[in-house]
């Protein structure tokens, strides 16, 4: 009876702990400090959302439009993978995104399951409806009080272009000392990022590493394999620095473990 017992505890533990790692959002702060930050511009907050992957939090994803409101966002970036091409239902998908775009004015990158999905055209046009900003190896210049900063967001590689390409089309016409922040999917091309001179990146991708193991981090990501470098968290190169969200949702893989669905909120700060 007592191994029975035993037997019930332990599988109740492993449903709730999956549970939990797989719905619990937290939220990440970080500050980007720089001189480039134009005064006007201090204190403005950025919230990445990233890697959906068609996860669901709450009735109509209640829960994560009310977890990103508590941020009280200036800008939302989405860094791709907000559908997942093995099931995909852009109509589930869209529906953080409709509540998102109340919040905030938001911007968007693909990822490589959108492109995989092959319905990219049909993604885009429903996002711009929304009143999304599509980036596609674009900038848009932000101004306040005549001070500007530029906002750059290139495609995945599965598109055709390299991610040195794509940067040098979305970057061609921003001026070289204008604070440049970059939603780019991949972190794992960062030294890209570095010798095309970006300031602040925005990628996801990895999912965290999917299995984090305590004191050591991610254990596996798409295109940097085992114990990936860029999984989580702030990295910084030259001048270059880059934060990579561990996402939200699954793909092939079901389970996060200690790896909890993550918000990034990133606040600039003039130097």
């Amino acid at each position: 009876m007592k191994k029975l017992l035993y037997g019930i505890f332990f599988i109740l533990f492993i449903v709730i702990f999956l549970y939990v790692n797989n719905h619990w959002l937290v939220v990440s702060k970080h500050v980007f400090e720089s001189e480039k930050v134009p005064a006007n511009f201090d204190g403005l907050r950025i919230v990445q959302v990233s890697d959906l992957h068609d996860a669901l939090f709450g009735n109509n994803q209640q829960k994560l439009i009310a977890k990103v409101k508590d941020t009280n966002p200036d800008y939302i970036f989405i860094t791709g993978d907000v559908i997942d091409s093995n099931r995909y239902d852009l109509k589930q998908s869209l529906q953080a995104v409709k509540g998102l775009v109340e919040l905030a004015d938001v911007y968007y990158v693909l990822g490589n399951h959108e492109v995989a999905s092959n319905k990219v055209s049909e993604i885009y046009e429903a996002l711009s409806s929304l009143g999304v900003h599509v980036m596609a190896n674009e900038s848009t210049v932000l101004e306040r009080d005549g001070e500007r900063l530029a906002i750059i967001g290139i495609e995945d590689p599965l598109m055709g272009r390299s991610t040195e390409e794509m940067l040098e089309l979305a970057t061609a016409y921003v001026p070289e000392d204008m604070l440049k922040l970059l939603l780019a999917h991949r972190p794992e091309v960062f030294s890209t990022y570095v010798n095309q001179g970006i300031d602040l990146v925005f990628s996801g991708h990895a999912h965290g590493g999917q299995v984090r193991i305590p004191g050591m981090g991610g254990l596996v990501a798409p295109g940097q394999g085992l114990f990936p470098k860029f999984t989580a968290g702030f990295y910084e190169e030259e001048r270059t620095k880059m934060v990579v969200s561990r996402g939200l949702g699954n793909s092939s893989v079901p389970y996060r473990i200690f790896n909890l669905p993550e918000i990034i909120v990133m606040d600039l700060k003039k130097k």
